[in-house]
């Protein structure tokens, strides 16, 4: 099953997102670190519904993407950005593993198509489709 947002503003888009992590946060997803697989375009939302879904879990900081840093941690909350990741390996070096086996985190990894095969199978994708220049799709699976 899937769900699609359809969003119009970076406003909307944050929304969605926070939306979201008060869900994940409700929901006590089983004894699983959550995980989430963000893709799509470069400028395509996703960091800006990681601002949102940072708000929703109550996380105050300014949040960024971490594309030349790698990883930022807040809390209990990862948020990865694998754009400039070659292999997995990479991020195993960052001790990923331990941050994901961890049921008590919640993980957000941006380009997480490039880690796919280290990603549990229980990671929860959001494909982020430009349709114009003011309007992105934002699918959940």
């Amino acid at each position: 099953m899937s769900t699609k947002f359809l969003t119009t503003s970076a406003l909307q888009t944050k929304k969605a997102g926070e939306t979201l992590a008060k869900k994940i946060l409700k929901a006590k997803l089983g004894r699983k670190a959550k995980a989430l697989g963000l893709i799509g375009d470069l400028g395509g939302g996703k960091t800006t519904f990681l601002q949102g879904f940072a708000k929703g879990l109550g996380i105050k900081a300014k949040i960024n993407s971490p594309t030349f840093v790698i990883m930022k941690r807040f809390g209990n909350f990862y948020h990865f950005d694998c754009y400039r990741i070659e292999k997995p390996k990479e991020l195993l070096d960052l001790g990923f593993k331990k941050i994901i086996a961890n049921p008590k985190n919640i993980v957000a990894i941006e380009w997480a198509d490039r880690i796919k095969k280290i990603l549990p199978k229980s990671t929860i994708w959001l494909n982020f489709q430009f349709i114009n220049a003011t309007t992105r799709q934002i699918m959940l699976k």
